[in-house]
């Protein structure tokens, strides 16, 4: 059994330091000593004794949210419906925006552990940080979503980005697109990586080569979207359609298009992902791949909410489809309204 004397001598420090980045005191602890008991730590597995967690009877009733990015619409939208369900069941919400940084991340969730939340929801903005690790020693239950990370402990809530990229693909496919490009979100996160693997896979069936289509990668974002788009779209041999891996993205690339006199969808056909509500006031709206983000809150709290009691909820990773919304920019009949982002009806 590891111990606290184990992790301090790996650290190159005292028990009583150990003791007190685990406690957050009574002393302060110089942030590179911190950063190496935090270290040891994950290396050695260390779990704090049961009975030190025990002792922490009283509940605060609140839940840590860490998003990556709260400007994005689709992780602000995400936070309305987890702070809807957390209400309604008691809880109140604390956010932190990590702004894509890890460090930040880090700091938020070292906070939120701080300040005696009953849970952690966290939709890490890379791969595994330092959070790892302080989760692990404060046995803060925790729910990770969006992102598939390995050795937290955690129930993770994925969506099938893969499958939901293919799908778009196969979409543009059906309305004769054939030179079919990608503007995709940065190669270092597991979403956008899967959703390039799914327009991937659709053209390979299609008997098209990945290989020869323009691939563009750039931040979630409309500004990274236009830039990629007037860069894919000025080529000569540009595409003559376009799966974009986010509705934000989209946006931008639909602006660039209409700056080159590029018409959407006769031009060019334009399939996305994520079904913001924004997706439905583009002109022509937005066909998307909706992300189950209702499903996705209401999940999340809920397992959270079980774990918080002490139940150990099965299974531990859930993966949701997404659902295709047909509309204007891939050829689709637009609807009168932009169409809706609603949730389908319950069966």
């Amino acid at each position: 059994m590891v111990t606290r004397r184990d992790v301090a001598q790996l650290a190159g420090t005292s028990e009583a330091v150990v003791s007190y980045v685990l406690n957050d005191g009574p002393r302060n602890v110089a942030p590179a000593t911190r950063q190496r008991v935090l270290a040891a730590i994950e290396e050695l597995g260390y779990r704090p004794n049961a009975v030190a967690r025990s002792l922490r009877m009283s509940r605060t009733h609140t839940i840590g949210l860490v998003v990556p990015d709260n400007a994005n619409p689709f992780f602000a939208e995400l936070a309305r419906e987890i702070e809807d369900v957390a209400f309604s069941r008691g809880f109140t919400l604390l956010l932190g925006n990590a702004m894509d940084d890890g460090e930040r991340e880090a700091a938020h969730v070292r906070t939120l552990i701080d300040r005696q939340v009953d849970g952690l929801i966290l939709i890490p903005a890379h791969g595994p940080g330092t959070w790892r690790s302080q989760l692990a020693a404060s046995e803060v239950p925790c729910i990770v979503l969006d992102r598939e990370i390995e050795g937290t402990g955690a129930i993770q809530l994925l969506v099938d980005n893969e499958g939901g990229a293919y799908t778009a693909t196969r979409h543009l496919l059906e309305h004769g697109a054939r030179r079919i490009g990608c503007v995709a979100g940065p190669p270092d996160l597991h979403p956008a990586v899967d959703r390039i693997a799914g327009w991937a896979r659709a053209l390979t069936e299609a008997g098209l080569d990945p290989g020869a289509m323009p691939l563009a990668n750039g931040p979630f974002g409309r500004r990274q979207g236009y830039l990629c788009g007037r860069d894919l779209l000025a080529r000569p041999d540009r595409p003559d359609a376009l799966f974009v891996t986010s509705d934000e993205q989209a946006i931008g690339v639909m602006r660039a298009a209409a700056e080159l006199g590029i018409a959407v969808p006769g031009g060019l056909a334009v399939c996305s992902f994520d079904g913001i509500a924004a997706s439905s006031y583009t002109v022509p709206a937005l066909t998307t791949m909706r992300q189950p983000r209702e499903e996705l809150g209401r999940r999340a709290v809920e397992l959270l909410i079980a774990r918080i009691a002490g139940e150990t909820p099965a299974p531990d990773r859930v993966v949701f489809p997404a659902r295709l919304l047909r509309r204007g920019s891939c050829g689709c009949p637009d609807p009168e309204d932009g169409g809706t982002d609603a949730p389908p009806p319950p069966p």
